[in-house]
C-alpha cells in the first residue's frame, strides 16, 4: 500500500489526556478537511487509537491505522 502525503502538519496526541481526544480531534480534521490527508500521532496506544477513530467514524471520515512500518499514527483518508 502506498503510504499517504500529507500537506499539513500533524496533530500530535503524545502528552493528551484521554478526555482531551474528542474536542482536538474535531478541530483538527474538521479544520483541515480541504488538505486531506490528514495524520494524527497517537502513539501505540490502543485506547487513544480507539478514541480518535470512534471520532472520525461520527464526522464520516475515512482512516488508516498506521503503516507496515508504524503504526503509531492514523491517517484521515479521501473517500
Amino acid at each position: 500500500m502506498k503510504k499517504p502525503f500529507f500537506r499539513k502538519p500533524p496533530l500530535d496526541l503524545h502528552g493528551i489526556t484521554h478526555l482531551e481526544v474528542q474536542v482536538l480531534v474535531e478541530d483538527y480534521v474538521l479544520t483541515n478537511q480541504t488538505y486531506l490527508p490528514l495524520q494524527i500521532v497517537t502513539g501505540n496506544s490502543t485506547g487513544m487509537k480507539n478514541r480518535v477513530t470512534k471520532c472520525l467514524k461520527e464526522h464520516g471520515f475515512s482512516y488508516q491505522i498506521g503503516d507496515d512500518f508504524n503504526k503509531g499514527y492514523v491517517a484521515v483518508l479521501k473517500d
